[in-house]
């Protein structure tokens, strides 16, 4: 054999040897991962803590990229927060009531549409009329459900929240008086004690309002009542046009008031009396 017949043998043999190895290594590490796939299966399967600790890793890891890649935090939870439903998805009634509240006090009809749902179910059991309860609410803080008066009265329902810290226990402490719907409850809770108390609605308002032992409650429960039979009328489906809405009651023009009420009291405005019941009913 001649010098190239040799050359071009041993490259010939040296280039199967080095594929047959190759072949080889590419076989074993198939092999290889396979059983490394096949032990981490196992183990998962025989442990979900490791595979639950795993995917929340993944979930987090790819939440970081997504918050970088966006420049804002991702909640994707956010929406179960938020207190709304589609006005389209309430009986007809409540639905009327909704659209009618959101254009008068220029709110989203949304969240109006979550508190009257709401009223409507908390009023059947309460045994006290719905729209009543949205027209408290409609003086109140003209669905505001951040409002504060001068006196500490808070949330929808402008309740003292200092006075019923007890009642928002259930709620996870006094600052569910922000909570739109825990501020209704709580405040709903209040006027059924109050009209428990006075005997009548018109008391229980007067006292709701904490006027039950003055001589005049500012007018409170006569707008109240106003507003609530024109909720009723648009319940009913007649076609009620808008007057404006009150003033916030926190916003109100108010004389002072002591912190405590004198043996003779002088009339005040509305924004400075609202649910003085104690909590001792």
């Amino acid at each position: 054999m001649t010098a190239s017949g040799k050359i071009v043998s041993g490259v010939r043999t040296f280039a199967a040897d080095v594929t047959e190895g190759f072949l080889e290594i590419t076989h074993n590490s198939f092999a290889l991962i396979g059983l490394a796939v096949a032990f981490v299966v196992i183990a998962l399967t025989a442990r979900p803590d490791l595979r639950q600790a795993g995917e929340e890793q993944l979930m987090n890891w790819l939440q970081a990229r997504q918050v970088e890649m966006l420049g804002m935090p991702i909640e994707p939870e956010a929406s179960e927060r938020a207190t709304a439903v589609n006005p389209k998805d309430l009986p007809k009634e409540q639905a009327a009531v909704a659209f009618w509240l959101s254009k008068k006090y220029r709110v989203a009809p949304e969240p109006l549409s979550a508190l009257v749902a709401e009223a409507y179910e908390i009023g059947t059991r309460a045994k006290i009329d719905p729209t009543l309860i949205l027209a408290i609410m409609a003086i109140e803080s003209s669905f505001n459900p951040f409002a504060e008066s001068a006196v500490g009265a808070q949330g929808l329902m402008q309740v003292m929240t200092r006075v019923h810290t007890d009642k928002y226990q259930n709620f996870g402490g006094h600052f569910a008086a922000f909570d739109p719907v825990s501020n209704l409850r709580v405040g709903v809770k209040v006027l059924q004690e109050c009209i428990a108390r006075a005997g009548s609605l018109e008391g229980g308002l007067r006292f709701y309002v904490g006027a039950g032992n003055m001589a005049d409650d500012g007018g409170y429960a006569a707008k109240v009542m106003a507003e609530h039979f024109r909720l009723r009328q648009v319940a009913g489906g007649r076609a009620v046009p808008f007057n404006p809405p009150p003033s916030l009651s926190t916003q109100a023009p108010v004389q002072s008031i002591p912190a405590a009420a004198p043996r003779t009291p002088t009339p005040a405005a509305v924004s400075d009396k609202v649910a003085l019941l104690t909590p001792g009913l």
